[in-house]
């Protein structure tokens, strides 16, 4: 592909003025109709060492408004973001519904720069290759506009330019050794360049080569590029998703329905087995934190289900430092103008400690299902990009479980009675927790299919029969410091 590149055009500088008044212009423009019609977007700017894509960014960006976009220069991973999944934090620099992020490299710098080191085995660059199209391909079908762009230069021109970098003073430190390694290495490095493109370039997400030996050149085919690309988008709006899926349920073979809902755990059992429980997970809880393996626990269930009680009997046993329990409320106003899945991650916990989610990601294909929160294309493809976050978790090391507290109707009926009539719980019942009642087998029927479609060995959906809250309790513990035992025998 790059072999291929004519990299010797170029521009005369009365020509490039004269359509540089023109471009500058549409492109602010094409700004403000973005901002006005909530398309995100995000520009890229990949390519060889002294390129120039410091340089053509800040071309770029003179053309917009200053509150509208953000620049992110990537560079290695710090040792805390070491801690967290490679994709983390990109995905917490994606920009609001409007706005724009410029990234001067970004999440390819694994697949080329340590791809190039050799620091990667192939299942990690086979697998750092399937967290970007996955992170591309969900932002796109969520109506993010992704531009990227490769500047390209040859072995020759990149020596030159790093001589010269290299004379002056002010700029010497710009070129390292790494630098002049991938330059002597160039045939190498451009190999590893060319297996990046080939296995990013996307129908959703395309790369277009930039020939930037000629900086007037490279500069107009920029904005030309970014320009088209925001016009196209204005003119398909947010582009729905073309996933279909449905699974029709019957009594047989009912997941919910297999649960026997009759087990029990009489109370003087229950705190004994509690106690035992707790002790160990406190113990296990340190063992984690020494091997920097990090836990995603999931809670969902009916309304009354009893999360609350399990999650805190979880508690109870671990060091306060090394947990953060997460109530998922329904998305703030900051939260909506981004993709669903960005404010779990946003919360991913770091290697060695433990996140407790008390609601999840899941709302996607319930509530918002149920309620009209988002379109069909939405939370039908919702499946597959949960399974891919949730790949991409342990994938990074760590444990992920997700219980279903299952309770009847009945019991349900009981529990919202017992709240309403006991002054201290209360603020646990209110109106809308009765309207639910009423599209009990809408969830049912929404819970089956999400269960059967993420329920994975590396993800597991475990359900909890809760009609007795003691069983439920200690079934959690129990299955917690299960996983957690057979992990940690692992890392032997």
């Amino acid at each position: 592909m790059l072999e291929q590149i004519d990299l010797s055009k170029k521009m005369e500088k009365t020509k490039y003025k004269e359509q540089m008044k023109e471009l500058t212009v549409k492109l602010g423009r094409l700004q403000r109709e973005c901002q006005k019609a909530e398309i995100p977007v995000m520009i890229v700017f990949e390519g060889f060492d002294a390129a120039g894509k410091g340089l053509q960014i800040g071309k770029l960006i003179q053309a917009l408004d200053p509150r509208g976009f953000e620049v992110f220069a990537v560079k290695k991973e710090t040792e805390d973001e070491k801690f967290y999944p490679y994709m983390k934090r990109f995905w917490m620099k994606t920009p609001e519904k409007g706005k724009i992020a410029v990234f001067d490299t970004s999440w390819y710098r694994r697949v080329l720069e340590e791809h190039f080191e050799k620091q990667l085995t192939k299942k990690e660059l086979n697998q750092t290759f399937q967290a970007i199209l996955s992170f591309e391909k969900e932002l796109t079908d969520d109506g993010q506009l992704i531009i990227k762009l490769f500047l390209a230069i040859d072995q020759k021109e990149q020596k030159k330019r790093f001589e010269k970098l290299s004379s002056i003073k002010e700029t010497m430190w710009r070129v390292t050794k790494d630098d002049w390694k991938r330059n002597e290495g160039y045939p190498e490095y451009l190999a590893v360049n060319e297996e990046m493109l080939k296995r990013s370039d996307t129908e959703y997400a395309p790369w277009t080569i930039v020939e930037a030996t000629d900086k007037r050149y490279a500069t107009v085919k920029i904005y030309k590029t970014v320009i088209a690309a925001m016009e196209t988008a204005l003119e398909k709006g947010k582009k729905p998703g073309t996933i279909e899926c449905g699974i029709d349920m019957d009594e047989e073979s009912s997941v919910l329905n297999r649960a026997d809902l009759t087990l029990a755990c009489p109370k003087e059992k229950y705190e004994k087995k509690k106690a035992k429980l707790q002790k160990e997970l406190a113990r296990l809880h340190g063992e984690l934190y020494k091997k920097r393996i990090p836990v995603v626990l999931g809670f969902e269930g009916w309304d009354a289900g009893g999360k609350g009680g399990a999650i805190k009997r979880l508690t109870q046993a671990l060091d306060p430092r090394g947990f953060v329990v997460i109530p998922t409320a329904s998305p703030n106003d900051l939260e909506r103008k981004h993709h669903y899945l960005w404010r779990f991650w946003c919360k991913m916990p770091k290697k060695g400690h433990i996140a407790i989610f008390d609601r999840t990601w899941y709302g996607r294909v319930m509530v918002e299902r149920i309620e009209g929160f988002c379109t069909s294309q939405e939370w039908k493809r919702a499946y597959k990009e949960i399974n891919e976050m949730e790949t991409q978790l342990t994938d990074a090391g760590a444990i992920v479980l997700k219980f279903w507290m299952q309770i009847d109707k009945d019991e349900q009926e009981k529990r919202f009675r017992e709240r309403q009539e006991n002054p201290d719980k209360q603020w646990k019942i209110t109106e809308e927790d009765w309207r639910n009642r009423e599209k009990w087998d809408l969830y049912e029927k929404a819970v089956e299919e999400m269960i059967i479609k993420t329920s994975t060995p590396q993800a597991p959906w475990i359900i909890v029969e809760g009609n007795d809250k003691y069983y439920a309790r200690i079934k959690v513990l129990e299955t917690v410091v299960d996983a957690i035992k057979k992990r940690l025998e692992k890392e032997k």
